[in-house]
């Protein structure tokens, strides 16, 4: 149990950290949210709790595979916001998006024979 709160403690620690500094330099922040730090401790903890490389490079080319949806989120975004559209409706559209892309590519990856 102490190690599943320390990672839950560290994991959050680094987001407090990163929002912290977007508020002092956007760019510096971005810089940061872009690292794949998320991904990086994940496959650190599951290393530490496995042992199973197979697995951690599932987990890894999936992600890849994930991250190219998710990316429009981060031009539909700033374009509502800049359109004059509020931060929940410029968000909730955003996360739509992303989710509709998530089930798109996830079929036409199948296609291929990829399956996430």
């Amino acid at each position: 149990m102490l190690y599943f709160v320390i990672k839950c403690a560290l994991s959050g620690i680094i987001i407090a950290a990163v929002s912290e500094i977007a508020k002092r330099s956007p760019a510096f922040g971005a810089l940061i949210v872009s690292l794949p730090l998320l991904s990086l401790l994940s496959f650190l903890w599951l290393w530490r709790d496995t042992g199973d490389a197979e697995r951690i490079a599932g987990v890894s080319e999936t992600t890849f595979w994930y991250v190219l949806p998710s990316l429009p989120l981060f031009l539909i975004l700033p374009a509502m916001l800049r359109a004059g559209a509020g931060f929940w409706p410029s968000l909730a559209a955003s996360c739509a998006v992303t989710v509709i892309l998530y089930f798109i590519t996830a079929w036409v990856l199948a296609r291929f024979g990829i399956h996430l």
